[in-house]
């Protein structure tokens, strides 16, 4: 069965920053459309770019600079920038908006205005920007700027890679060189996407021994891009194929991606399940039984946004089944750690958690209703359960929408005779 797995989020808002800050106009084809990527695209019109739709694809007036406002004391002239529930904007916008001239704030939803800036407004306090932030120095941010002129510092990156993709996409608008030394690192494999479209539209970047990074200025050119398949959305089709014992095939997602989620598939290959990985495609086929294998432990502190998809179906293995490394994504749309140990103890799954591990053990669930916590991830996750598992039922099924308005449809088309999530 092939899945039809839309266009990567990471890659798409991503592409859109790039192709907003370059000189001329980009075409993205495939891209996203999902909630988040939508308010990505609004954040940045309302900065001033021009952004239109041609078919499947959009196209990208980029400014070649940094965002402009007004500077008028009346706060009704400020740039006013909604990033919703996004957090890719809250961290990669401010730094665009600091290479420009004006006064910019910053906001968004409740669960937006949970999640923490402090690494990313520190820093660009030290490069010169003027910053200040709501209570726990997370949203609303009001950044006034009038450019960035590069420099040397130490970012701490042991709560986000995305502080540091931030600082990297705007590096190439500031007047002298950034070298940013990322301590305590998570996710690299983002930081690795972040520089490839970097370089792809134009930019020249220096990876350092010590594991430091320069950024040299001179802008970006436009360079149209196709986006990819989303790798962690795939993780879940994967997951499925796995626990029913089918095959599933994500086109356009092979060994030249570069998204580290698709390190997803290795990991199902250590439950049993077959995987094939070409140039072109990926493929996953469980037992014919949906039998998984446990009794192992794996570190996800690079993919950690499929840690879920894994510890969703964790009951259905043969031994107990521990993630680590995953400490940072207890700051996510939702501390996920907890809330889906939580879960998994409502349908009757013996967990157990630390601070940045879960371990779940094998266990036949009871029906529950999944409280999603507004968190797409969770809500996709416990659905390829109920493929397995009658009486699932989700609290919030529609916060899909994130990054996959059509997951459930999709499910359903791919495996029809399967139980699916009461409700949806």
């Amino acid at each position: 069965m092939t899945a039809r797995v839309p266009g990567s989020k990471s890659i798409t808002n991503r592409a859109l920053l790039l192709a907003a800050a370059a000189t001329g106009v980009t075409r993205l084809r495939a891209p996203l459309v999902s909630d988040d990527t939508l308010a990505f695209r609004t954040a940045l019109t309302g900065l001033g770019v021009r952004i239109t739709e041609t078919g499947d694809a959009w196209e990208v007036t980029g400014t070649g600079r940094g965002p402009v406002a007004a500077t008028d004391a009346d706060d009704a002239a400020d740039a006013r920038v909604w990033c919703a529930d996004a957090g890719t904007a809250a961290r990669f916008l401010p730094p665009f908006a600091a290479t420009g001239k004006g006064r910019f704030v910053f906001d968004g939803t409740d669960q937006l205005r949970a999640r923490p800036l402090r690494p990313l407004t520190d820093a660009l306090t030290a490069l010169g920007a003027e910053v200040s932030t709501g209570p726990g120095g997370a949203l609303p941010l009001t950044v006034t700027a009038d450019g960035l002129t590069g420099g040397d510092i130490t970012l701490d990156s042991s709560l986000s890679s995305q502080y540091l993709t931030g600082l990297l996409l705007s590096a190439p608008l500031m007047s002298a060189p950034l070298t940013v030394r990322a301590r305590s690192l998570v996710s690299r494999p983002y930081i690795d996407m972040t520089l490839a479209l970097m370089r792809h539209f134009g930019a020249l970047t220096e990876e350092h021994g010590d594991g430091a990074i320069t950024v040299h200025p001179g802008g970006y050119t436009a360079a149209d891009l196709t986006i990819e398949p989303d790798a962690s959305t795939a993780s879940y089709f994967f997951a499925a194929a796995a626990v029913t014992g089918r095959s599933v095939t994500v086109p356009g997602l092979g060994t030249g991606s570069s998204q580290g989620d698709l390190g997803f598939a290795e990991v199902l290959r250590r439950t049993g399940a077959e995987v094939e990985i070409t140039a072109s495609a990926t493929t996953v086929a469980g037992r014919p039984d949906g039998r998984l294998t446990g009794g192992f432990e794996v570190d996800m502190g690079n993919i950690s946004d499929t840690f879920m998809t894994l510890a969703a179906i964790a009951p259905l293995a043969d031994g107990p089944v521990t993630v680590t490394g995953i400490g940072h994504a207890r700051l996510k749309e939702s501390d996920r750690i907890g809330a889906v140990a939580r879960n998994l103890r409502a349908l009757g799954i013996h967990t157990e958690e630390g601070p940045e591990r879960i371990t779940v053990h094998p266990g036949a669930p009871r029906p529950a209703e999944i409280a999603c916590h507004r968190d797409h991830r969770i809500a996709m996750a416990f659905s390829v359960l109920g493929l397995r598992t009658s009486g699932i039922t989700l609290d919030d099924p529609a916060c899909v929408a994130k990054t996959f308005p059509g997951f459930h449809d999709e499910l359903r088309r791919l495996f029809p005779g399967a139980a699916t999530p009461q409700g949806i």
